[in-house]
């Protein structure tokens, strides 16, 4: 007999999961046997295209309009995925941008808004997450390499940002694991998305710190986040990506 879905009558949400490694990780989430809600800042017809791909693996799909700079939205967002299905086992924070500008150039608007995406955001919504999910649930929140390993100068705001949800989730593994809760990081290396194209300007130098001398696939990092299904996951796991 066919061994049943490992995330079988399991609820995930993904934030800004309407395109690249965000649309992997929920398409991938419900191929794993998963109803998935996911939010997504403004394109309506790609949230459309992830629900029909969600809907015709059998699933559920629910997308919600959230811009991830505002933690309230994305608190709603939980909170209207657990009033939907009934439950939430899975939380991804995966919304994110790549702007910033070389550090002489940053202005307090850019600092809070990265800040607000990439770290105010998923700690809420892990707050908000967290008093609704069982014994087993996740929070995966997805980094950056760059939170690490800094090879050129230029991404300032955007490394401490990221450099962020590692401080939250060691902190939160800590909290959240006595009640059954692991939290993790998964840290993408170079990976190919609309947001930083594997023929984009900045690839060649991005390749050239890469031992593989590729960029990653979107589904490389979906099959990162699905690691941890059917068992116990470390409180703390990276994906370098060569880098």
């Amino acid at each position: 007999m066919p061994s049943k879905p490992e995330l079988l009558d399991r609820v995930a949400l993904v934030t800004g999961g309407s395109r690249g490694i965000g649309a992997a990780i929920a398409i991938a989430t419900a191929k794993a046997g998963a109803d998935v809600a996911f939010t997504f800042a403004s394109n309506g017809e790609r949230a459309e295209a992830v629900s029909r791909q969600i809907t015709q693996l059998g699933r559920k799909a629910l997308a919600f309009r959230a811009d991830s700079a505002d933690a309230d939205a994305v608190v709603a967002a939980v909170e209207r995925t657990v009033s939907h299905f009934g439950k939430l086992d899975v939380l991804v924070n995966n919304a994110g941008v790549g702007d910033g500008g070389p550090f002489g150039d940053v202005s307090q608007a850019d600092f809070d808004r990265l800040f607000a995406i990439h770290a105010e955001a998923p700690f809420f919504a892990a707050q908000a997450a967290a008093r609704h999910m069982p014994n087993g649930g996740r929070i995966i929140s997805i980094g950056s390499n760059l939170s690490t390993r800094v090879p050129n100068a230029g991404p300032a705001l955007y490394v401490s940002s990221k450099s962020a949800l590692i401080g939250m989730t060691r902190a939160l593994a800590r909290e959240l694991g006595p009640q059954g809760i692991t939290v993790n990081t998964v840290d993408p290396g170079s990976t190919d998305t609309d947001m930083n194209p594997a023929n984009g300007a900045h690839a060649a130098g991005q390749l050239a710190h890469n031992a593989l001398g590729r960029f990653g696939a979107p589904d490389d990092v979906a099959a990162a986040v699905l690691h941890w299904r059917g068992r116990g996951a470390q409180h703390y796991r990276q994906l370098d990506s060569g880098r």
